[in-house]
C-alpha cells in the first residue's frame, strides 16, 4: 500500500484537497486533524459548538467535486468528538464520532487498512470495518464500501 501523508491545518483542508487529490489520484483519502466540542456548549446540532468539523465537513464535499464515486475514491474523515452525521452527509464513507468521544489515533489507518486489502468483489459492512478499530462503534461509523485489493495471475517469478 503506498501511502502519502501531508499536514495541513483543518482551516486550509478546504481549500488544498482538491489540488492534493488531483496531484496524488489516491483511491483511499484520509481527512483528520484535531476537533472537539466547545467547552461549555452542550448541543451536538449546531456546527458552531465544534472546533473543525465544519472544516472536514467542506474538504469532504470538495473531494466530492473531485470524484463523487464512493466506491472508486474512499473518503474518511473527522476527528475526536466530530460532527459525525454531517460528515458522512456530505460524502465521506467513514467518519467519527458519532458519540462524540475520542478516537484513537489509529482508528483512520485502520478502517483504511481494512478497506485497502479487502477484494474489490466484497462489498464491506459498516459494523465489519468498525469493529477492526480500537475506539469502536462509538468512535467510527461508516457506510457500506467496496473494497479496494485485486489480485494478479500469475506472478511473475522474478524479482529485484
Amino acid at each position: 500500500m503506498e501511502v502519502v501523508g501531508k499536514y495541513v491545518p483543518e482551516r486550509n483542508q478546504p481549500n488544498e484537497v482538491y489540488a492534493l487529490l488531483q496531484k496524488y489520484r489516491p483511491d483511499i483519502l484520509v481527512l483528520t486533524g484535531h476537533d472537539g466540542v466547545i467547552k461549555g456548549e452542550n448541543s451536538y446540532l449546531n456546527i458552531a459548538n465544534y472546533r473543525n468539523s465544519r472544516y472536514f465537513i467542506e474538504a469532504v464535499k470538495e473531494a466530492r467535486k473531485f470524484d463523487s464515486n464512493l466506491d472508486s475514491l474512499v473518503i474518511f474523515a473527522g476527528a475526536c468528538q466530530s460532527m459525525f452525521n454531517e460528515i458522512i452527509k456530505a460524502g465521506a464513507n467513514y467518519a467519527s464520532a458519532p458519540y462524540r468521544v475520542l478516537i484513537h489515533a489509529l482508528d483512520p489507518v485502520l478502517v483504511s487498512q481494512k478497506v485497502a486489502f479487502t477484494s474489490v468483489d466484497k462489498v464491506l459492512e459498516p459494523s465489519e470495518v468498525i469493529n477492526n478499530t480500537i475506539t469502536g462503534v462509538k468512535g467510527i461509523g461508516g457506510i457500506q464500501t467496496r473494497g479496494k485489493y485485486r489480485d494478479g495471475y500469475p506472478l511473475e517469478p522474478y524479482t529485484d
